[in-house]
This record gives C-alpha cells, structure tokens and sequence, in this order.
C-alpha cells in the first residue's frame, strides 16, 4: 500500500493531483464567471439606440408584396426579401424589405437625408462606412425626418448633426450579430 509516513495515504504525488484539480476548477470557475458576466452586463448595459419590438423575420418574395407595417422608419426588424444589399456605400436609396434582411444578418444600415445636396455629409458617413468590409451599408435615406439613422436589428438610432464616435460605437455594439432563427 502506498501510505506516506502520516498513515494517511497518497503522499506528495496525491497532493499534486489534488491542487492540480483545484486549479482546474479554479480557472473554470472564473472563465464561467466572466462568461456570465460579460452577457449580464450586455444586457443591462447602456447600448446604443432605441430599443424596438421584434417583428420577427419573415421572408417575402417581392417589395410589393403585402406585409405588417413596420414599426419604424427606417424599419429594424420584420419581413424582408430572402437576400441582402451589397454591403458598402449605395447612392440610392435601398428598399425598406431589403434593408431589414442586412440587418437580419448582422448588419447595420447608415443612411442619410439631405433636403439641399450634402455632399459633405455623405462623404464623412462614407469614410466611416469604408473601415468595414462587410456588414455595413450606406445610403441615402429621402423620407426620413432626421439627417441620419442607425438602423441594428431592433435597434435606432436618429439624430440630425453628424456624430462620428457615437456612429461608431453604433456599429461596434451591434456589427455582426446574426438575428436568424432556429
């Protein structure tokens, strides 16, 4: 039998083992704890925006095909055509059933309106835009009643004077997360 000299058992190599076991759970706990942290300040923090009800996701086939009205303009949620917009800058405006389905994929719309041409201001929003590859998008917005939106699935943001760091840490809060269900 493998007694150390206390009559206890395990010696030296059953201590190792012990703390290498609670160092184990030690670190365990603490990657559980910042994990649960991490989404319990996510969903306390002070995120940008309004928050919207979700409208769900469905897919239509065409603009024109009939739908629950939004529940916001620029809309952030609710049913859209079954493909994106090419992410980048647009100088066109982009359907409303077309934006909602970049969002869905974890994009986020930056759009504008100009009642005199503002080229100054499109350009500002364009470099911002221009620092992210994908799952940002630019265009010019005419019915809006702001100068600028910040549309994130169920998130918006409007404002009328251009912001840079607070349209940034629009994207940076809410680029990338993916809304599709099941």
């Amino acid at each position: 039998m493998a007694n150390d000299r206390t009559g206890k058992g395990g010696g030296a190599k059953a201590r190792k083992g012990r703390g290498k076991a609670w160092l184990t759970g030690l670190g365990v706990a603490v990657v559980a704890a910042i994990i649960v942290g991490y989404f319990a300040y996510r969903a306390v923090a002070e995120l940008p925006g309004v928050k919207l009800d979700d409208q769900g996701n469905a897919h239509i086939q065409m603009i024109s095909e009939p739908h629950v009205p939004y529940n916001s303009d620029p809309p952030t949620s609710g049913p859209h055509l079954p493909y994106i917009a090419p992410w980048g800058i647009h100088t066109e405006p982009i359907p409303r059933e077309l934006q909602v389905h970049n969002l869905e994929d974890g994009g986020v719309v930056v759009q504008y309106r100009c009642t005199t041409p503002c080229p100054d201001l499109a350009a500002k929003l364009a470099e911002i835009v221009r620092r992210y590859e994908t799952q940002v998008v630019l265009a010019p917005y005419p019915e809006m009643r702001t100068r600028i939106a910040l549309t994130a699935w169920t998130r918006l943001d409007a404002f009328d004077d251009f912001d840079e760091a607070r349209i940034v840490r629009f994207i940076r809060a809410y680029r990338g997360i993916d809304h599709h269900r099941g």
